[in-house]
């Protein structure tokens, strides 16, 4: 088998092992978005009972990671011949070496023996070590707030095995084979840690939702929830590259929001296709464009799209730019479960405040 489709494979093992893990920590909660000052009033969204529409969600996802007061996402004046560069070679830019994530050679080795129960936490912690940079990136992540469960720092891997069991270690290697490329250079100090925050939390919704409302596969939906945060990034990346010149050009934020949203998911198809993902997999992302209608998707492509949105909601209200009702209104406005909707919010957002109906609030009777 092809080191790549090996890599891959073993990949979506170690996202599939993140759903035990999620579920076998469900009291743990996850954190705020990374610190930084509210966004500005024009970032937000509407926060009255109403539902804002997905759309402007969206937009005001792209102004918080943009830090733009002022955006729509359309191609600027001037800047057509850009756009046209994207939609002509998108596919063919997202397949170089430089947008592509990290795969440790010894992925397969490790996932191999996180699933074999005779393998000793010691040998498991041999294995990790002999990767330096992987070992260096499980250390960090397990000691950050999406992980560490005590007050006491882990300062080694043999600890990390101890403390977070393999199926801890699954999810710390699946995101720290990603996180590095979320990584981005640019112009823009908010883009890595707010996309990085929210592929991560809409992998979380998009396995939660496609085990408890659609019924499809929560392994495959968290892995491309994730990448669609790689194809937002890997794009991210190619707008500054084109724009790479004498003259040092920066690409204007409103073009970048909207290649994003044109072409993310192509991206992320790309690599998916370079990985050897399967058909069904590469349809499911094909439904993630901007104007897709997540009534007319397959189970996994709606798992998707609803794990994103849910994401890109929680996203903004830990930044302060959406309340809790005003996000519920949102995901049940665009079609999910109300019941089902609150559990996985409450997992995305555990600090979050929902105003329970008055039957709930009533006292038992004896």
């Amino acid at each position: 088998m092809p080191l790549i489709v090996a890599a891959l494979l073993a990949a979506a093992a170690l996202i599939a092992a993140a759903a035990l893990w999620r579920r076998s920590r469900a009291a743990r909660t996850l954190p705020a978005a990374p610190a930084s000052s509210a966004p500005p009033a024009a970032a937000r969204v509407a926060t009255a009972p109403g539902a804002p529409a997905p759309g402007d969600a969206w937009v005001a996802l792209h102004r918080l990671a943009l830090s733009a007061p002022q955006l729509e996402p359309q191609v600027p004046a001037g800047h057509e011949e850009a756009a046209a560069w994207f939609a002509e070679g998108i596919e063919a830019c997202a397949a170089q070496d430089r947008y592509m994530p990290r795969r440790p050679m010894l992925l397969p080795q490790l996932v191999r023996a996180v699933n074999d129960t005779e393998t000793s936490r010691r040998e498991l912690a041999g294995i990790i070590a002999r990767d330096p940079a992987l070992a260096a990136d499980l250390l960090r992540l397990a000691n950050s707030p999406y992980y560490r469960m005590s007050r006491k720092p882990i300062e080694s891997i043999d600890r990390a095995v101890a403390v977070l069991g393999t199926e801890g270690i699954r999810r710390l290697v699946a995101a720290a084979v990603l996180q590095p490329v979320f990584r981005a250079q640019g112009g823009h100090a908010r883009f890595p840690d707010t996309t990085w925050d929210h592929a991560f939390r809409s992998g979380v919704a998009a396995e939660s939702y496609a085990a408890i409302v659609d019924g499809s596969d929560p392994f495959a939906a968290q892995l491309l929830a994730l990448l669609m945060g790689l194809g937002g990034i890997m794009v991210y990346r190619m707008a500054f590259d084109r724009y790479a010149g004498p003259t040092q050009a920066t690409p204007p934020p409103a073009l970048i929001a909207a290649m994003i949203d044109r072409h993310a998911a192509r991206a992320a198809r790309a690599v998916a296709a370079s990985w050897g993902l399967s058909e069904r997999a590469l349809a499911a992302l094909e439904e993630q464009r901007a104007d897709a209608d997540a009534r007319a998707m397959s189970p996994l492509g709606r798992s998707v799209w609803f794990g994103r949105l849910t994401g890109a909601l929680a996203v903004l209200r830990s930044s302060g730019a959406m309340t809790d009702d005003a996000a519920l209104a949102t995901l049940r406005a665009a079609g999910t479960p109300a019941q089902q909707t609150e559990r996985i919010w409450m997992r995305l957002v555990p600090e979050a405040i929902i105003a329970a109906p008055e039957a709930a609030r009533a006292p038992a009777r004896m």
